[in-house]
């Protein structure tokens, strides 16, 4: 995290966690302010730049301009996701936003595949800030202190120094990017009338729009439609070759899908960790019935989790944390819906 920032944040009633992370104790608002220096950045820059990226990722490079960003997987050989991100262009570069604890382990792993391309991947997370601002309140505002807001997800607009993004969901919401120098005063401004609130409530909203997370704990666990990516623009399968693509291409036209991510609620109790195994009487298969994507409690102290589950479990109920006598995850189906015929 960058220290002007962190130093920043301090001095306005935020704590630190064990990572230097900013928290707040407040955990949601009507108007929210987030903090998301938790999100790391990759810089992807050099005349090779886009070309390289199109032979490692799971989406189209040419779609990420200006105006759009994308999201997108790096998977392995073996089709697994190591880290999944949004992708967009800021000046002459393209730049990378993924969970900080993810972040090493992708730039070195990007990094092996370089060799003579001209490519520079840096980690930036210390040269631009990364706030989100979400609720009704939040297109009005953008435009008040920037200018117009993008109006549909994945959409872009750049003001100055700053590079506006809008996430998905139905609640309205963007993420804004920018220097320390610069984000310090919109902060300010912004704060005057969105309430600062807690990093996780962002990821919350992730989990109600049905936007997967890839961490540490679940690195390699998933193919990305195990994840929802194809429902959610985070794959093309008109681009050509990149890593693992065999496999995802596979799944998408010859296999069946067996699993996949269902949005769910565990009443009154802790938010299981990311990676938490999930048990069903109906499960089939001896990789368990299912593994939790995210979890957060939410305002009324309930879990609201993401987790690629056995459809065949998921469809016979009920499911459960951990073990046969775990908390009760009750499925629903994401905003977005399934696709019928996979």
């Amino acid at each position: 995290m960058n220290e002007e920032w962190q130093n920043f944040l301090e001095a306005r009633g935020a704590r630190l966690d064990e990572q230097g992370f900013a928290r707040f104790d407040r955990r949601a608002a009507e108007c929210a302010l987030v903090d998301l220096s938790w999100l790391g950045l990759i810089r992807v820059a050099g005349k090779d730049a886009a070309g390289f990226l199109q032979g490692q990722l799971t989406n189209d490079t040419r779609l990420v301009d200006d105006i759009h960003s994308a999201l997108g997987a790096y998977c392995t050989p073996k089709g697994r996701m190591l880290a999944l991100f949004r992708m967009f262009r800021r000046n002459d570069a393209l730049w990378l936003l993924l969970p900080a604890e993810r972040l090493e382990a992708t730039l070195g792993r990007l990094g092996m595949f370089v060799l003579m391309s001209q490519v520079e991947l840096a980690d930036a997370s210390d040269d631009l800030v990364r706030i989100g601002l979400a609720g009704d309140c939040a297109p009005a505002l953008i435009a008040d202190q920037l200018g117009a807001a993008p109006e549909a997800p994945n959409g872009v607009s750049t003001h100055g120094d700053f590079t506006v993004i809008r996430a998905e969901g139905s609640l309205p919401r963007f993420l804004v990017i920018g220097p320390p120098g610069a984000m310090k005063p919109l902060w300010d401004a912004l704060a005057k009338q969105a309430s600062p609130v807690d990093s996780d409530y962002w990821r919350l909203l992730d989990i109600r729009a049905g936007v997967p997370s890839v961490w540490d704990a679940t690195a390699e666990a998933f193919v990305p439609q195990m994840a929802n990516l194809q429902l959610i623009d985070g794959v093309s399968f008109t681009k050509g070759c990149y890593t693992g693509q065999e496999v995802v291409a596979r799944m998408q036209y010859l296999g069946k899908l067996k699993r996949r991510m269902y949005p769910g609620v565990i009443a009154g109790g802790k938010a299981p960790a990311a990676g938490t195994s999930l048990y069903s009487e109906a499960g089939q298969s001896a990789q368990g019935s299912g593994k939790v994507v995210d979890a957060v409690l939410n305002e009324a102290g309930d879990a609201e989790a993401l987790a690629v589950v056995e459809i065949q479990a998921a469809e016979a109920g009920p499911l459960r944390v951990g073990a046969q006598d775990g908390a009760e995850i009750r499925l629903t189906e994401p905003p977005y819906g399934f696709n019928k015929d996979e």
